[in-house]
């Protein structure tokens, strides 16, 4: 169990490094915007702060957690966030800001319940997959009742609406599927399926048929729906190798909207350079793979497909993070993990950090 052991210190370190950069990046990125608007520089840090806290504390809370319990109570977790789900619906209840209704407040607390189905979605799956281990050919007993699951989730993040986080839940779902074994053609007849519905939801929607429309060609309207990515362009090609200095980029000055959430890594490639960027998506990589070496090294199916799981998602939100700030794919208000201002995200990722190195640990089956 020695790699195990190296795999889970690695993970730790690795995530360690990536929390105090998003600290420096948080500053850095916010801090002109946040005197402008609110007359002190460190507005966004301390709630950034206030959110690390926090997310230590729940992240010691699910590390030392015994994952038979939390396992046995996936189905009431998984309904506890679906039912938080529908409250960010009702008016009233749920907080629009933007035009998505996507937060809820209790108390001074507010937060996006999205983020916190994240972790207990994955549980879900690799609970329900592992029992249904014997029956994992069957349609009717294993593959359309999950698939029920997915959708019912992804439905409901899809009113809100937030299409980004639906695909993404979508995918990491039907990754899973087919890693346990799933049949292919039960997967292909699906993936068919939800490629008309896809087109559907994005045609119907003006604002997301014109980020799609952005992504094909920016300078078709640089000042209107193109302006945020070619921002984020200028902001990637003025850092060249090595940069222009922590502290000093441009873009920040308020022409790149979003620049400490949605579009952090664009301010990271503006200050580090290129060597710094590439240093951040090589301890991204790390912390992935180690994470698939904790899954490939369990002994049980369950503890398998949730590390993979968690895996796959945190490298899937990176790889999208990234891909929107090169312009490589569509604009999608999708945070960088540890990275970016945001404090239910990062909540959520040291949840999920948490339970990976709850089963990085030798006696976790």
């Amino acid at each position: 169990m020695q790699t195990l052991r190296a795999a889970r210190r690695t993970l730790l370190i690795t995530t360690a490094v990536l929390i105090a950069i998003g600290v420096i990046a948080v500053y850095s990125s916010s801090a002109v915007y946040a005197h402008e608007r609110f007359g002190d520089n460190f507005f966004f840090l301390k709630r950034h702060l206030v959110s690390l806290i926090l997310g230590i504390a729940l992240a010691f809370v699910f590390m030392r957690s015994d994952l038979s319990v939390l396992r046995m109570h996936s189905k009431k977790f998984l309904f506890l966030s679906l039912t938080l789900l529908v409250f960010v619906l009702i008016p009233g209840a749920g907080l629009s800001i933007g035009g998505a209704r996507r937060w809820l407040k209790i108390g001074g607390l507010q937060f996006q319940p999205v983020e916190f189905v994240k972790p207990f979605f994955l549980l879900y799956i690799a609970d329900f997959l592992d029992r249904k281990f014997l029956k994992k050919d069957s349609l009717f007993e294993m593959y359309i009742p999950l698939l029920f699951v997915i959708c019912a989730v992804c439905g409901l993040v899809l009113l809100q609406p937030d299409l980004g986080s639906a695909v993404e839940l979508a995918l990491v779902g039907f990754v899973l599927l087919f890693v346990y074994g799933a049949r292919i053609k039960h997967l292909f007849f699906t993936f068919l399926a939800g490629i008309p519905l896809l087109l559907l939801v994005i045609l119907r929607s003006p604002y997301r048929l014109s980020r799609v429309l952005a992504f094909l060609d920016p300078w078709k309207d640089p000042k209107g729906t193109g302006f945020q990515m070619i921002q984020s362009f200028i902001a990637l090609g003025s850092g060249g190798l090595f940069g222009v200095g922590l502290g000093n980029s441009k873009q920040k000055l308020f022409y790149l909207p979003e620049s400490h959430t949605d579009f952090i890594f664009s301010i990271i490639g503006e200050e580090l350079g290129f060597l710094g960027a590439a240093s951040i998506v090589l301890l991204f990589a790390l912390l992935v793979w180690k994470g698939m070496e904790v899954a490939l090294k369990k002994d049980s199916e369950f503890s398998r497909l949730l590390a993979f799981g968690i895996s796959l998602m945190i490298g899937m939100e990176v790889v999208i993070h990234i891909g929107v700030t090169a312009g490589i794919l569509p604009t999608k208000g999708l945070p960088l993990p540890f990275l970016s201002y945001g404090g239910s995200s990062f909540v959520s990722h040291m949840i999920l950090i948490a339970i990976l190195l709850n089963l990085g640990r030798e006696d976790v089956r």
